[in-house]
């Protein structure tokens, strides 16, 4: 159910995003062929970036669109049996928010949703059950490449506007880099929106806010290992409304992700806390994985294994945060996967032994 419904998200989105009376165009560049969009809104011709054309989903939308029709009662029927079976779903104010930014095109621009939320969405992907403990949060928070956002030739509406639609309190969070600039957003109540950016440059920029030309104004925090996270990201659906479907990290990624952050928290006023959590989300994610997915947990982690000494410090002292038996379960996923591709996963942080002995191995590493 979980995967017809984010089949009809899509189909959604594109009823919602391009009209009838528009048109489908491919431009190339750099050698590249991507999708836009031409219509016409109050007497003026406008284009809007849909996609690259050799997403297949995307491209077998572009030939039927004219013949895709929204469900919205259906699609709510699902969300709330989806919800009644045990799936998460955020609150409504979280949910109303991101369904706003949804139709603004935040995801449509490629946009990633990064966090908690999307830790909620894995929950349909993989079909499991997900603890409530680790799925509240208090702030919304959405990535993007750079380079994706100077070339879509796109934008978002101005940013405030479309969060005021949701709550006219929200105000721009001056950046304390460069006043001039926001890269949060928050409301009376201290709900806080936040757009990222991947920082793969000098150090000298991790401080600084970085201008979005398709963000609406907004610009974004640079970060570290942020570009390993959203690279290939996976559709989801948040369980709101008639369902909102997002982007979100693949969650292997977001599982040795979540082990390299843990790491870095310690300068953090609430580091400790927020470290217990990004440790549980990996563990929980890398159980979800380990048996059917295994392949994909272990390329995520030979992958960041391999970017060099700072990614291999911050995904041991991760790793050894994680309880025995997920730690065994990475490690066999390793091992397992390894294995057949002639790699040696002890040549990845891991002891020679099989999981039956990692407990003792691990002491030693």
């Amino acid at each position: 159910m979980f995967a017809d419904l984010e089949q009809r998200c899509l189909d959604a989105e594109f009823d919602a995003t391009f009209p009838a009376t528009g048109s489908f165009s491919k431009k190339e560049r750099k050698g590249r062929g991507y999708w836009y969009f031409q219509g016409y809104e109050d007497g003026h011709r406008y284009s809007r970036y849909v996609g690259p054309a050799d997403d297949p989903e995307i491209a077998a939308r572009v030939e039927r669109f004219r013949d895709l029709k929204a469900d919205f009662t259906e699609r709510r029927r699902m969300v709330s049996a989806l919800k009644a079976a045990g799936l998460p779903s955020p609150d409504a104010f979280t949910g109303d928010l991101a369904e706003a930014l949804w139709q603004a095109g935040v995801f449509r621009l490629r946009g990633v949703l990064v966090g908690t939320l999307a830790f909620q969405c894995y929950a349909g992907l993989l079909g499991v059950r997900l603890p409530a403990a680790h799925l509240r949060t208090g702030d919304m928070d959405i990535a993007q490449f750079h380079s994706v956002s100077i070339s879509v030739e796109d934008s978002l509406p101005p940013v405030l506007d479309v969060l005021r639609q949701v709550d006219a309190s929200f105000q721009e969070v001056p950046h304390q880099a460069d006043a001039r600039q926001a890269t949060a957003f928050r409301n009376r109540k201290g709900f806080l929106v936040e757009f990222l950016v991947p920082n793969t440059g000098k150090d000298e920029y991790q401080g600084k806010p970085t201008a979005m030309p398709a963000l609406g104004g907004a610009a974004a925090q640079p970060l570290r290992f942020l570009d390993f996270l959203i690279h290939n990201p996976v559709r989801s659906v948040l369980l709101h409304a008639g369902g909102v479907p997002v982007r979100v990290p693949a969650p292997e990624r977001y599982a040795v992700h979540k082990l390299i952050v843990a790491s870095r928290r310690r300068g953090d006023p609430n580091g400790r806390l927020k470290a217990d959590k990004d440790v549980a989300q990996a563990g929980l994610l890398i159980e979800a994985l380990a048996s059917r997915h295994h392949y994909d947990l272990a390329d995520a982690w030979i992958e960041a294994w391999s970017r060099g000494p700072k990614w291999r410090e911050a995904l041991a002292d991760g790793l050894s945060r994680l309880p025995d038996t997920q730690w065994e379960l990475l490690a066999d996923a390793i091992r397992r996967a390894g294995g057949s591709q002639k790699q040696k996963a002890e040549d990845f942080g891991f002891p020679k032994s099989g999981s039956a002995g990692a407990t003792e191995d691990r002491n030693d590493f």
